[in-house]
């Protein structure tokens, strides 16, 4: 019988990528958890579906019951976390605590939970490494953080396979038209080439930042899913693409791949930076990641053209 594997917030962005790959990728039986009771998807038909609220422990036994590895993805988003700082705390780090603890109780073998390059701090400037020290600045960083705590304590303790996963930007195009996952940059940029066939920026766009396709984030997942737990070294790691730029540098990668899959190139209007704006070198390294044998082979240009198409189906749906 093939393993199970538990993801929270399966039907969201990162869930519904991360789900698929891991089907196409693995032998792992995926179940699906959200908080709607909802059935299972076309784009996955395989899957199994459980309806699971972090709210509610008294349920997390019924979830986990046969299942042999976790990828905890559910929490409260940036914006919500910064107008609910409380209940951040509640959802993002005890939600993730008391779901930790019931995965040990249950006797499962592997949590991967999916924490954020913002623990790192704001502006992120220089090479950050795991070794590089936590600045957390808002109550979304603040939050994983703390969670991160507690995985990777259970998994030092030789409670549970523990691995915190520090995601930077990963883009690309969703599984479906439900998910809320317009006010990412470059996908809220693809939404705007589309829409308005233009690009506002709301930065003068000098800032650096890493980028990951989705194609990479999902084939993280697999490979920690498979990797023997000695390989797994420390159980800490950063994720990212190698893709340090600035913002205008991919507002003009989205402006080229418009050429190609929509026949224009949309305007970039953007703030001229100020005569004292600087933008410092920023470098993700992801040199431990690497290291277990993980090799990113995601196609920047690819997924932005997927995700430009995926916008253009939902202008076209929006329109009909």
């Amino acid at each position: 019988m093939n393993k199970r594997v538990l993801i929270t917030g399966g039907f969201g962005y990162l869930g519904g990528r991360i789900a698929i790959d891991v089907a196409r990728r693995t032998s792992w039986q995926i179940c699906l958890a959200s908080r709607r009771n909802l059935e299972v998807p076309p784009w996955l038909p395989e899957a199994q579906t459980v309806t699971f609220d972090l709210s509610k422990p008294e349920g997390f036994e019924a979830v986990l019951k046969g299942v042999q590895a976790v990828v905890h993805l559910a929490a409260i988003n940036e914006g919500e976390s910064r107008r609910f700082p409380e209940k951040a705390v509640e959802t993002n780090t005890i939600g993730t605590l008391r779901l930790l603890d019931a995965a040990v109780g249950m006797g499962v073998e592997r949590f991967i939970y999916f924490s954020t390059v913002h623990i790192y701090g704001s502006p992120l400037a220089g090479c950050i490494t795991e070794r590089s020290l936590p600045r957390p600045m808002d109550p979304y960083a603040i939050t994983h953080h703390a969670a991160e705590e507690f995985v990777l304590s259970a998994r030092d303790k030789g409670c549970i396979q523990g691995i915190v996963l520090r995601l930077s930007n990963g883009f690309g195009a969703p599984v479906w038209e439900g998910v809320d996952c317009w006010s990412l940059l470059i996908n809220d940029l693809c939404m705007q080439a589309v829409r308005d066939k233009k690009l506002v920026l709301r930065s003068s766009g000098i800032q650096q930042r890493d980028f990951i396709s989705l194609h990479d984030v999902g084939g993280v997942v697999s490979h920690f899913l498979d990797l023997p737990h000695n390989r797994c070294l420390d159980g800490l790691f950063n994720v990212g693409g190698e893709n340090s730029m600035s913002v205008l540098s991919m507002a003009q990668r989205i402006v080229k791949c418009c050429q190609e899959v929509l026949g224009y190139g949309p305007q970039i209007v953007r703030p001229q930076p100020g005569t004292s704006e600087k933008s410092a070198e920023f470098t993700y390294d992801v040199a431990k990641l690497r290291q277990t044998g993980f090799l990113l082979q995601g196609d920047m240009d690819d997924e932005i053209r997927k995700t430009l198409r995926f916008c253009q189906f939902m202008q076209q749906r929006a329109n009909a």
